[in-house]
């Protein structure tokens, strides 16, 4: 994983508003299917991981989890998850992440 270029995707990503932020959002959004990719905080608790690495599955969304602290230090905002739009930013992230 090269985490200099994961960065700066997810901080573009913010910026073009193809980011959804929350596990709630990141829920409908992937019920919707608008998700491209799933990223998860490393720390986040292993009930919540499990749920939506579920709904992910069921819906064909991969999922990766990121270190700690990544997700806030490249988008500026505080939380555990962040889902893609589908579109480029997914498929570049999901090739930055292989």
């Amino acid at each position: 994983m090269n985490e200099k270029r994961l960065s700066g995707l997810m901080g573009l990503c913010v910026r073009a508003r193809q980011g959804v932020f929350g596990e709630g959002a990141a829920m409908n959004a992937m019920r919707g299917g608008e998700i491209g990719l799933l990223l998860l905080d490393e720390t986040i608790s292993a009930g919540m991981a499990e749920k939506l690495e579920r709904l992910a599955g069921r819906t064909a969304v991969p999922v990766h989890r990121i270190p700690d602290g990544l997700l806030e230090a490249a988008t500026g905002k505080p939380g555990m998850v962040m889902a893609v739009r589908k579109g480029g930013f997914a498929e570049q992230m999901v090739d930055c992440l292989a």
